[in-house]
């Protein structure tokens, strides 16, 4: 059996003398691998860089087995992000959020966030906000979506403002005065309807309600911790 698809490079690992196993983020069959002969040689090796897009011929025997991957090169970013240590982490927060996906698992929506991500990852005044609206999207794909739409006291629907770490239900900022302290913040940028730009507090912030969420349910359950390039990708951003 075979199929062809765009995918991203989310990792790479070397297989034998020349051979690799490429793991790719696909727009139409999720986290897929797949083995790539000569995928260590000079030919090859430019290409299968994490944050690079190929078009991907997968070919197996049957579905369940590993399959090769024949690729060729879409779009080629990691040559332009290499001497960016931001981007670089960036890079490696994003193909470590994918890896959290379960394999061969359809999720359109997330390549193409992730796809728009990986565009623009040399730019500290647009991808950060990209980032932590991309967190959110992983936690309501792994199951664990905050409810955002409306205040959990109130049911009012304006000025939200904050979000109980206990809940992940959104609060308006007249009702949660009491309780203000005990609350995680709600930074603008993530309740506008489409992507907007944010200064470093409100990213911060907005780093802090997703990394709660992503340590609560998703890496401690797992025995992982957020990785490294998260932190330094996010301390990257605030110093923007």
């Amino acid at each position: 059996m075979e199929w062809r698809d765009e995918g991203l490079v989310i990792g790479v690992k070397r297989h034998g003398e020349s051979a690799v196993i490429l793991e790719l983020m696909t727009r139409g069959h999720g986290r897929h691998a797949g083995l790539v002969r000569g995928g260590a040689g000079r030919a090859l090796r430019s290409v299968l860089q994490p944050g690079n897009s190929v078009e991907a011929l997968w070919r197996a025997r049957i579905e369940q087995h590993l399959g090769a991957f024949a690729v060729e090169p879409v779009r080629s970013r990691a040559a332009r992000l290499i001497d960016r240590a931001f981007a670089l982490h960036g890079v490696g927060h994003l193909c470590g959020l994918l890896r959290l996906l379960p394999e061969r698992d359809p999720h359109g929506e997330l390549f193409e966030m992730a796809e728009v991500i990986a565009d623009r990852l040399d730019s500290l005044d647009v991808a950060p906000a990209l980032m932590a609206r991309f967190e959110l999207a992983m936690l309501a794909a792994l199951g664990f979506g905050l409810d955002l739409e409306r205040c959990a006291l109130t049911g009012e629907t304006a000025d939200l403002a904050y979000v109980s770490p206990k809940t992940g239900r959104a609060v308006a900022r007249a009702a949660a005065a009491p309780w203000r302290d005990r609350l995680l913040a709600f930074p603008a940028f993530l309740r506008l309807p489409a992507p907007a730009g944010a200064d470093a507090g409100d990213l911060v912030e907005a780093f802090r309600l997703t990394g709660h969420f992503l340590e609560r349910d998703v890496f401690g359950p797992r025995g992982l911790t957020a990785p490294p390039a998260r932190g330094l990708y996010i301390a990257a951003a605030a110093a923007n």
